[in-house]
């Protein structure tokens, strides 16, 4: 019978494991606070989903696919985590005294004791979607949390869901008080925004005028005016009592900034938007630019300071704290991580890489420590190494991108497919690499020439996967069209086909070349490679796996899925019998 051990996914202790930058606080080490049982260390602090700070402005919450991390505004050190280990928070607010930090994450609202850590009691907000913003109310008696395509109040005191506000036709992405507690307003990706009577429930105006989602809301200190924050790449200034659009800010800087992140300063004089790459600070008077600040990246989250002097803002792997007179970044908060796409380990076991957005983050393994990061033109869909751990290989929106790790120089540049390059591999003996594409191709290039030798054709959808045998000789290719082929690397021939009930998300060879692992939905197969034989289908993952692989010795199949979760299986019995 397979052994099975389930893990967090950011807290695993694995050869390839997820490995981020790590750091310290007055000599204690981060990387053991609140680890679950039997985990015995965590690699980095995870991707961040949201920044606020709280009343007082000491302290600054960070969400992050880990827990929630809680820094000190004055030093930039890490002070707490908060995490029960389960479902990653999206969005948090504090009590307006400070004293209680609210989390919506999958599906439920928890409430934290600040000063301790505790979770002191859990909302379930939506059994089957997630909470993807919270707010508490200016008198600290009333949170809002909004999930699906409804917004639901609930009494702080008795924990009872007191309203759920419906008419929203799309998910609501964002909620926020009015000053008086009066008003309610939230944002959703139906392109509307509404403002809600607290007492009634009732709908009282109905704002329209973005042209696609809107992801952030927030009122004014004085509640006269509000801004809102859309994928249309717009800002826009309501008035509220006449829900007339006042202004529309645009950023126009990219070709497609989505603004993801709103939020007025505390004298309401200043408006902040984040988006691709820029945050701005605007004259709500005027509606003109003050000042534009680059941090790099989506900005997924501004928040100013309660004195109004600083400005904190918040993409997927860090956090900064800008001076607002000066544009000046003062701090930097590191340790977090992208989004990842794809992570690869490097065949000495040296380095670690993550892809996630327009780059890709190297760490040393031995220290946690990162190294540097190799910005791309496009998105990046997947990464490798050599077999000699000297270059690496990115697969991007349309090329395949080699890289020396020594100088980060881009030594080649791929091109022949025409959508996103969704795997990359080089094969064992270094001659051969292999790039499979969401254009339903495999394309084999030669190391030595950078020519493309051979494109290989028979999937009916994207190629997800690819792995080659330990001797180079076969290649296994997984597709969402719920096929693993089998290929002979050299001819480019189908040597087997083998048919799947689902999507094939990852394959992956043993090391004596016999046995094939594939993964898709929630099932691991294990197959015979000669005979093409199902060996076994074990199940254990409540949702779709992303990655297969095997230990060194062979004896042991390990399978990440999106349930956050690996699982490890025995294989000793069905390897025996081979």
């Amino acid at each position: 019978m397979p052994i099975v051990t389930r893990f967090t996914r950011y807290l695993l202790c694995l050869s390839f494991a997820l490995l981020f930058c790590v750091s310290r606080v007055s000599g204690e080490d981060i990387t053991q606070w609140k680890l679950p049982d039997g985990a015995i260390a965590r690699f980095g602090k995870g991707s961040i989903e949201d920044v606020v700070y709280a009343p007082d402005g000491t302290r600054l919450a960070v969400a992050s696919s880990v827990g929630i991390w809680i820094y000190n505004t004055e030093t930039g050190e890490e002070l707490d985590l908060f995490t029960r280990h389960t479902f990653s928070p999206h969005s948090i607010s504090f009590s307006p005294d400070g004293t209680i930090l609210a989390d919506g994450n999958w599906a439920e609202v928890c409430l934290w004791d600040v000063e301790t850590g505790k979770n002191i009691k859990t909302l379930i907000a939506d059994a089957d979607g997630y909470v993807r913003s919270v707010a508490y109310s200016p008198d600290g008696r009333t949170l809002a949390s909004a999930s699906r395509r409804e917004v639901h109040l609930w009494d702080v005191v008795t924990s009872e869901n007191i309203k759920i506000l419906k008419g929203h036709k799309g998910s609501v992405t964002s909620v926020s008080f009015s000053p008086d507690n009066k008003v309610l307003t939230s944002a959703s990706t139906d392109r509307t925004i509404r403002l809600w009577d607290v007492a009634t429930g009732e709908t009282i105006k109905i704002l329209n005028g973005h042209t696609a989602e809107v992801d952030s809301v927030s009122f004014s200190p004085d509640g006269k005016t509000l801004v809102s924050g859309s994928r249309d790449e717009t800002a826009r200034l309501w008035d509220t009592a006449t829900g007339e659009n006042i202004k529309t800010l645009h950023h126009q800087t990219w070709p497609h900034t989505p603004v993801r992140s709103v939020s007025f300063s505390p004298d309401g004089k200043t408006s902040a938007s984040g988006s691709l790459n820029e945050v701005r600070l605007w004259d709500v008077a005027t509606g003109e630019t003050i000042k534009t600040l680059q941090p790099g990246g989506w900005i997924y989250s501004v928040s100013f300071s309660p004195d109004g002097k600083t400005l904190a803002s918040g993409s997927p792997h860090e956090v900064r704290l800008w001076d607002i007179a000066t544009g000046e970044n003062i701090k930097t908060l590191t340790g977090h991580t992208p989004h990842s796409n794809e992570d690869a380990l490097s065949p000495d076991h040296s380095i670690h890489a993550v892809s996630g957005g327009h780059a890709v983050d190297l760490f040393d393994v031995t220290t946690s420590k990162y190294i540097k990061r190799i910005w791309h033109e496009d998105s990046v869909f997947s990464v490798s190494f050599s077999p000699d751990s000297k270059t690496l290989v990115s697969g991007g929106e349309r090329e395949v991108y080699l890289w020396d790790i020594g100088t980060s120089e881009n030594t080649a540049r791929l091109k022949g497919h025409t959508d996103n390059v969704r795997s990359v591999s080089f094969s064992p003996d270094g001659k051969v690499l292999a790039s499979g594409s969401a254009d339903n191709t495999i394309r084999l290039w030669d190391v030595a020439t950078n020519e493309n030798i051979k494109i290989l054709t028979g999937h009916r959808d994207e190629v997800s996967s690819i792995s080659f045998s330990a001797d180079s000789k076969t290649l296994a290719s997984g597709s969402l069209d719920g096929m693993v082929h089998l290929w002979n690397s050299t001819t480019g021939d189908t040597i087997k086909t083998l048919q799947h009930k689902g999507r094939v998300t990852s394959v992956s060879f043993s090391a004596d070349n016999r046995v094939l692992a594939s993964g898709s939905g929630p099932e691991v197969n294990l197959w015979n490679a000669a005979t093409g034989e199902n060996l076994v289908t074990f199940k254990g993952h409540t949702s779709q796996i992303d990655r297969v692989w095997f230990s060194p010795d062979g004896k042991t199949l390990h399978s990440r899925g999106k349930d956050n979760t690996i699982l490890l299986w025995d294989l000793t019995l069905y390897l025996d019998s081979q």
